[in-house]
């Protein structure tokens, strides 16, 4: 290549680096700016908006509309359908219906704990599109982008819960617009908030999971969330449901009183049921602990 071209190509290159914002500016506008409604809440209207977003940058404490961090990216694109997200990834993991890994459809939310030091707190999130594909705001590509979580040892090892919030009923779309490519796994998505730190960080952790919401059928050892006097209330019972645990009652006598311990699981070793501990102190109780059954 002649130096003169070889020079204008470094120019070009330049330039357009040159033009792209600062992934981390100096003085962030840490100012939330809610989106103004452009559509009903649907699928296909989520989809105009994440091929449309595709591409954009990344820029820390962004929500658009042209630019954003993970979380600034569902806060808008759900906000411009007129549901109300909170700005940041571990308070969106707190709302929602709780959904399992192998019932996730189009337009579900997937939040990660991507900071090795700290495993239980979330930190990034991205859109669910099918068949393992999700769209997000990378810190490491700088760009609103596809991954895929099954080509990924590194998302599905860092994925610790899923939330629903659009209508069940409404269809998702047929169009798969990504690049049905291998991706690459990332070093590591930096923490994903772009507001100050809440005293207490959403704690939901387990190796895999399904295995926390979907468990083995055989085994010995258990979580126990709770012992009653005679029956829990319907309601303590919905709590459980609601978060996905299968659990079982066990009943005995004492001093002529009916107890009943509840126990969720079981899980073939000590392991898998210290996996699941941390989640059911967040979610049910925090005096749980785990229990072997012979």
């Amino acid at each position: 290549m002649k130096p003169f071209y070889f020079m204008l190509l470094l120019i070009s290159v330049w330039i357009i680096e040159g033009c792209k914002p600062d992934p981390y500016p100096d003085n962030p506008d840490y100012t939330v700016h809610k989106p103004r409604v452009k559509y009903k809440p649907s699928k296909r209207n989520l989809q105009k908006m994440v091929e449309q977003l595709q591409g954009s940058p990344y820029v820390w404490a962004e929500e658009g509309p042209d630019k954003f961090d993970c979380s600034g990216l569902t806060y808008y694109v759900y906000g411009s359908m007129g549901i109300e997200l909170p700005r940041t990834a571990r308070e969106q993991a707190k709302v929602g219906k709780r959904v399992k890994l192998s019932e996730l459809k189009y337009g579900d939310l997937l939040f990660f704990a991507t900071n090795p030091r700290k495993p239980h707190k979330i930190t990034h999130v991205g859109i669910y599109l099918g068949d393992g594909w999700f769209t997000h705001a990378s810190t490491v590509k700088k760009e609103v982008i596809y991954s895929n979580l099954y080509q990924s040892r590194y998302y599905k090892k860092h994925l610790r819960i899923c939330r629903r919030y659009l209508p069940e009923s409404d269809k998702a779309p047929s169009v798969a617009p990504w690049k049905a490519t291998r991706t690459k796994t990332p070093k590591e998505e930096m923490p994903a908030s772009s507001l100050p730190k809440p005293k207490r960080a959403v704690i939901v952790a387990s190796k895999d999971l399904d295995e926390k919401l979907s468990h083995t059928k055989a085994g010995n050892f258990y979580v126990q969330a709770g012992s009653f006097k005679g029956k829990p209330n319907r309601t303590y019972l919905a709590k459980l449901k609601r978060y996905g645990y299968t659990y079982r009652l066990l009943t005995f006598h004492k001093d002529g009183t009916r107890i009943n311990k509840l126990l969720i699981g079981p899980y073939r070793t000590k392991k898998e049921a210290r996996e699941m501990l941390d989640a059911v102190r967040h979610d049910i109780n925090p005096d749980a602990f785990i229990a072997e059954i012979r």
